[in-house]
């Protein structure tokens, strides 16, 4: 990655990873945007609808407390939802974020978290494809700290957004998120800590 021309670099990374903050700091010490907010505010535009409308669209995974097995049949069945009147299906939701992102970053360099945006720059000239990871017992040490949470109930966190994740990504891109093959780098945060891990991606940078 050249951070002399627009670059894009694209976090995608384990529930309990500490990946959003990577993000967010590697954002604030390279001077670009962080797709975050921008994206959600963009699509309610797009849409002509409130940002909270889309926010509860975007909400893909149901609280970690829901069945599961409920939330996959309905999210299989590409269940259209409603916004202020107007019906939006859940394809066309990925579609206009993943054209508002690319608009974004053909005009300025980037950093975006989730979003399978690792699927959507997998031809981007100057892109950095960056994945986090870390071992169950760290995830779940993180999520009991973060969320005040017992053991159990992070570790059921944990599952549901895992596999929630897990297909979001494979009915939007046909891609597995755990294949190496789609990033430029993956970093086990367990050896380096988050601020470690944005030191030493800032060092592969420069």
């Amino acid at each position: 990655m050249n951070k002399k021309d627009k670059f894009v670099i694209t976090i995608n990374r384990q529930f309990g990873t500490g990946g959003h903050e990577i993000g967010v700091a590697l954002a604030e010490r390279l001077g670009v945007k962080l797709l975050d907010k921008q994206v959600l505010k963009a699509m309610a535009m797009y849409f002509g609808v409130s940002e909270d409308a889309i926010a509860k669209l975007e909400a893909r995974n149901e609280s970690w407390q829901d069945d599961f097995t409920q939330f996959y049949q309905g999210y299989m069945s590409q269940n259209e939802y409603r916004a202020d009147g107007n019906e939006i299906t859940s394809q066309q939701l990925f579609d206009a974020q993943a054209k508002i992102i690319r608009k974004i970053a053909a005009e300025e360099s980037c950093v975006v978290i989730g979003r399978c945006a690792f699927d959507i720059f997998r031809d981007h000239p100057n892109a950095l494809k960056i994945f986090v990871h870390s071992p169950d017992d760290v995830r779940i040490r993180r999520i009991v700290e973060k969320y005040g949470l017992s053991d159990g109930d992070a570790k059921m966190m944990l599952v549901d957004n895992d596999l929630s994740r897990e297909l979001y990504t494979k009915t939007f891109t046909g891609q597995d998120r755990y294949d190496a093959r789609n990033y430029d780098l993956t970093l086990n945060v367990a050896r380096f800590g988050v601020n470690g891990a944005v030191d030493y991606i800032m060092r592969l940078i420069e």
